[in-house]
């Protein structure tokens, strides 16, 4: 059973663009070390929102990528394409014909072929459904063979469940640590803190809250934002707006500054046991990182070691007055330490392979060599 290779049909935002898109790293470290594994995927993406204008990366030669029109047709021919998987994952936040492809996929389950709802982003995905008895959605979570999420521990499990789900497991983002490791600093992004992050309705508050007004408050002191959205949000003097960062330069701009900044979404936040990708690919990079408070971080990180947290702007004010050089680089080492021994996505990876392949409906079927879609 260790040795069945399996296919896999993903259908998701976007493999190959970041923009507008912070699933992508994760999308990706989770594939690559898939296809380490030997199993073959391919990434359905729709054309849509200037991603494919604005990529990061080539077709990687881990994942067969298959970017698809915007429009109901061509929606119907991938899923027809996906039809010869041995497991088929839509995942939330495709960003066009979501609804549709969350009722389509259910019509591909057979007894040889898995069916799997993928949240990326589930505190968002509940607070939906559980506010709307007549969200659509309702009524596919119990139809799909397993819910796997993005994070949320048991509040996100428990939520799940209650609302039907088969079985519900979170699978942690984490480094990949082929694209995210220490470079060389570089001058542009030199600061004494940074922030990087898209500009998003339910985290706009709390960027104000603990980068804003904490760099208003400490005009002595330098920070940089970067990320997409932010161009006209009024900023002090001392804050350097720098606009999308592309995944290539990831890695300076998390081992430059003195330390950087995690800010969840508030409703990730709220759930808890959400850390974002950002988190990993920052340690990994060796960074001293502040985050914003939430249950569950000393699940991955060990507080005032590995990683400093906040519960509130002042506290980053503090945090920050107090951080010298060799405290910050000494923490930033121990949080890399911690990654590479625990938050891989080749742990992750090793898994989900398992939680796949002791699946009834998959482990049932004999090996294939055929292609994949994934992520």
């Amino acid at each position: 059973m260790q040795n069945k290779k399996l296919n896999i049909a993903f259908f998701g935002s976007s493999l190959v663009s970041a923009y507008w898109n912070g699933a992508a790293t994760y999308y990706r470290g989770i594939v690559r070390a898939l296809h380490e594994r030997g199993h073959h995927v391919t990434f359905y993406e729709p054309n849509a929102y200037q991603r494919q204008e604005n990529r990061d990366i080539p077709d990687p030669e881990y994942a067969k990528v298959v970017v698809y029109q915007a429009n109901e047709e061509a929606v119907y021919n991938v899923l027809e394409d996906a039809a010869t998987a041995d497991v088929v994952v839509k995942a939330s936040g495709v960003g066009v014909f979501d609804e549709l492809l969350e009722a389509e996929v259910l019509k591909l389950q057979s007894k040889d072929r898995l069916v799997i709802f993928w949240d990326v982003d589930a505190p968002a995905t509940l607070d939906r459904v559980e506010s709307d008895p007549a969200d659509p959605f309702r009524t596919c979570i119990p139809q799909y063979d397993l819910i796997l999420t993005y994070g949320g521990g048991d509040p996100v499990v428990n939520a799940y469940t209650k609302l039907g789900a088969k079985k519900c497991v979170p699978i942690y983002n984490a480094l990949d640590t082929a694209t995210h490791y220490p470079v060389s600093p570089e001058v542009k992004f030199a600061c004494d803190l940074a922030f990087l992050g898209n500009r998003l309705p339910d985290r706009e508050a709390r960027v104000e809250q603990f980068f804003l007004d904490v760099a208003a408050k400490l005009p002595e002191q330098k920070f940089i934002i970067g990320g997409s959205g932010w161009g006209d949000k009024p900023m002090s003097e001392n804050v350097n707006y720098i606009g999308h960062v592309y995944t290539n330069e990831h890695n300076a701009f998390n081992c430059t500054p003195k330390a950087v900044l995690n800010i969840s979404r508030e409703s990730m936040a709220r759930y808890g046991f959400s850390p974002a990708t950002r988190v990993f690919e920052a340690a990994g990079a060796g960074a001293c990182i502040i985050t914003d408070y939430w249950e569950g971080i000393d699940f991955f990180f060990e507080p005032d070691t590995e990683i400093l947290v906040a519960k509130d702007g002042e506290e980053v004010a503090q945090l920050l007055q107090g951080l010298t050089e060799e405290r910050a680089q000494a923490i930033g080492e121990a949080a890399y330490q911690k990654v590479l021994a625990k938050h891989t996505y080749a742990h992750r990876a090793d898994e989900l392979e398992q939680l796949l392949l002791k699946t009834p409906r998959t482990a049932a079927k004999p090996s294939t060599e055929a292609s994949a879609v994934i992520s």
